[in-house]
């Protein structure tokens, strides 16, 4: 029943891994950080005018589990290539504060060739990066927050063995291609009105709307914004704006740089899609009740959770893992975030 299940989700092979590992850091001499990505995601690639040396953007969506790689175009401008389900994240939505609070990050981050691990012992994993300059300045603590294999979280996004793989390969080739680094939007769900009425008591949701407007710049253009931080908030420009160096997470933030009329009706337009989405969040809100659960560490993509329903979590951790135990599947299973799973799509 369980090989049944995941057939259907067309992911079998995605899921019969190599053995697994323990902990986030490892020493293995072993080739797995350059194995080439396979013909089928090059094929998909080249159907969307894409290259595997092209510049890639990723999104990570906690409620969802699930992670998103965006890849330049032939066009110049961003498509998403792949969206790949989540095994496990812990903690609940909401950033991350303090070493020890199994908070999984919430930001924007980016990622350099430094920060990829070809040998980590969650099979292979990528650095996000977590305290980020803006975090630090807020005091955040923590170390070695990551996107790696396994289904088992503790701050970390667990995407399987095969899943970073491909994830880990789309990567180093945009690096190798000559992507400097790639940004990485860690977010707590899809930035929808949907979403942000569901959770509008949530005493982050002003921090969330500081992320949306990245999210927004990004919808909108199809080009990464330009990332600073000031005034304790994260600050976004439209792609191609001058760079704003030396400037104080928790100071006061300048005047805007001065920018070309395109960039001008960009930002305009972002504003106006906040003004438009949150006129409609305050609709949604006036007639569904928010979405609340008990906390219970953490979620995992609804396709992982029907294996460990049906087979338990040493099933789940053998097509996932290999001998890597599934974290908390007790919690998995109890997932409060469950019942938005079906919350509409990213507009």
């Amino acid at each position: 029943m369980v090989v049944k299940l995941l057939a259907r989700w067309g992911l079998l092979a995605a899921l019969v891994l190599s053995a697994g590992l323990a902990g986030c850091v490892g020493d293995r001499g072993d080739d797995r950080g350059s194995v080439p990505l396979n013909d089928k995601i090059v094929s998909e690639m080249t159907a969307k005018g894409m290259t595997p040396a092209d510049p890639i953007l990723i999104r990570i969506y906690k409620q969802e589990s699930e992670l998103e790689v965006w890849k330049r175009t032939n066009r110049g401008t961003y498509a998403l290539l792949k969206t790949y389900p989540m095994c496990r994240w812990s903690g609940k939505l909401g950033p991350k504060t303090q070493e020890g609070d199994r908070q999984a990050p919430e930001g924007f981050y980016t990622i350099t060739p430094a920060q990829l691990n070809p040998r980590s012992q969650f099979y292979l994993s990528f650095n996000l990066g977590y305290p980020n300059p803006l975090e630090s300045a807020l005091g955040y603590t923590g170390s070695a927050l990551m996107v790696h294999g396994a289904c088992t979280s503790a701050g970390c996004y667990a995407m399987t063995n095969n899943g970073v793989a491909e994830i880990y390969a789309l990567g180093r080739e945009a690096l190798k291609g000559g992507q400097q680094s790639f940004p990485v939007q860690a977010l707590p769900f899809r930035m929808t009105p949907a979403n942000f009425a569901a959770h509008r008591n949530d005493p982050n949701v002003a921090f969330w709307r500081n992320l949306k407007e990245g999210v927004d710049y990004f919808n909108l253009t199809r080009q990464p914004p330009v990332v600073s931080a000031c005034g304790g908030r994260y600050r976004f420009t439209p792609a191609g704006s001058p760079a704003e160096p030396g400037l104080d997470p928790l100071g006061p933030c300048p005047a805007e740089p001065v920018v070309e009329p395109t960039s001008v009706e960009i930002v305009q337009r972002v504003q106006q899609r906040e003004v438009a989405d949150f006129a409609e969040a305050a609709a949604i809100a006036s007639v569904n009740p928010e979405l609340a659960g008990p906390y219970v560490d953490g979620g995992m993509h609804p396709m992982f959770r029907d294996v460990l329903r049906r087979g338990g979590p040493e099933k789940l951790a053998s097509l996932t893992s290999g001998q890597v135990p599934v974290s908390q599947p007790d919690a998995a299973l109890a997932d409060p975030y469950r019942g938005a799973e079906t919350a509409s799509a990213e507009q």
